[in-house]
């Protein structure tokens, strides 16, 4: 039968197919094991979104210098604590390194022949170092750290009192009542962090400058300040690094490695089963054969609306489907046999509406399919048979085989 032979070609059709993919797929099947990269750096790499880890530094403090000392009669000078005030800002690049621009200023008071004062403002890019992330391991956590740090700045001294003790003149002969220096300083903080955008800090700073920091050269030829401060961090942000490390993944790439070898090797078995498969099951020659299949009724419907007997657009497509299985099967002839719902209208008027149905589907076959009338034939079962349970799918034609 047609049937039979079709799927016997289809089968071996899909099995000939088959097994060239698999060929195919044998010819690109790596032998070798994919080798796993042991030698990637075991290094522990840090890193923070853009916002992380700036911080604003707010704080005050003392600040003492230490310049030229002397008075009359060989009184005893004496060093004088003034309060100094304190505003930067800066950011932690990497667990271990950070910059930072700190603003200080105040009074400043000495002993010079007689009671001396001036008034000062100091800027300085400071370059801090985290020992203990550095010597202990990153830790963001960490309550209590030490930080040196050494810094580059500038420094603006005016008003000093009185103006007459500077021995230092301008070029019109004048004595100079400011200065304008550039000191190197060096200090360390210790940090207590109180959360993750809060941190306690008290720090010490020695500020070295050329011997006219005060107006007044004399003695040695490097004057200094020392400050202590203490005041709170803010850390935008809050303050920690995330963190990765290459190596973390070596184990996972490993077992990766391993899955993907043994599907190549699965897939090779299989390409062997399957050429074994092909040469023990040659594909038969498919032989012709015009033996009719013998299905009633056949698939194809043609339903039709309430007292009607019009083919709708959606419904010609079965006609269609009729047409070109007939054509396929030029010996077979088909029964139309046409149904009306027995809800509405008499039982003599819907014999003569199904009766109109199938004539209707006929004549398509006919007229628009070019199928030959004397292989079809029509049969009116009005609404006293009702194939469907459901009535309205009753309005409805039905083919069948005809002997």
């Amino acid at each position: 039968m047609k049937t039979k032979s079709f799927w016997a070609l289809a089968a071996c059709g899909a099995l000939t197919m088959f097994g060239s993919q698999a060929k195919a797929q044998e010819t690109v099947v790596v032998e070798e094991e994919t080798a796993i990269v042991t030698d990637v750096p075991c290094k522990t790499h840090y890193y923070s979104d853009g916002k992380d880890n700036w911080f604003i530094q707010i704080g005050a403090g003392v600040t003492s210098p230490f310049v030229e000392q002397h008075l009359p009669n060989g009184a005893d000078a004496k060093h004088h604590l003034t309060a100094t005030y304190n505003l930067a800002v800066g950011k932690w690049f990497s667990p271990y390194i950070g910059w930072r621009l700190s603003f200080m200023g105040g009074s400043l008071h000495w002993d010079n022949d007689q009671f001396t004062h001036a008034k000062n403002v100091n800027a300085n890019l400071d370059f801090m170092w985290d020992m203990f992330n550095s010597f202990g391991g990153v830790n963001s956590s960490r309550v209590f750290s030490i930080v040196p740090f050494v810094g580059l700045g500038g420094t603006y001294t005016w008003d000093f009192k009185p103006a007459d003790q500077s021995n230092i003149y301008r070029e019109n002969g004048k004595k100079k009542n400011n200065a304008w220096t550039l000191p190197v300083s060096a200090g360390i903080q210790l940090r207590f962090r109180l959360c993750k955008y809060v941190d306690f800090f008290a720090e010490g700073r020695a500020q070295f400058y050329g011997d006219n920091f005060n107006n007044y050269a004399y003695g040695d030829p490097v004057d200094m300040n020392l400050s202590v401060i203490g005041g709170f961090s803010f850390n935008i942000g809050g303050a920690g690094f995330r963190s990765y490390n290459p190596c973390d993944y070596l184990s996972y790439i490993g077992n990766l490695n391993n899955q993907v070898n043994d599907l190549r090797g699965a897939l090779a078995t299989t390409s062997a089963a399957l050429a074994a498969a092909e040469a023990q099951l040659p594909c038969p020659e498919v032989q012709e054969s015009t033996t009719i299949i013998e299905t009633a009724p056949l698939m194809a419907t043609v339903r039709f609306t309430i007292n009607s007997a019009r083919i709708s657009n959606e419904e010609m497509v079965n006609v269609y489907n009729i047409a070109e299985w007939m054509k396929a099967n030029p010996e077979a002839n088909v029964t139309i046999s046409g149904y009306a719902d027995r809800d509405t209208g008499s039982s003599s008027y819907n014999m003569a509406l199904s009766k109109r149905r199938a004539e209707a589907v006929r004549t398509a076959l006919v007229d628009k399919y070019g199928i030959n009338p004397d292989r079809l034939s029509i049969q009116a079962e009005g609404s006293d048979v009702q194939p469907y349970d459901v009535n309205n799918w009753n309005r409805i034609v039905i083919f069948s085989n005809a002997r």
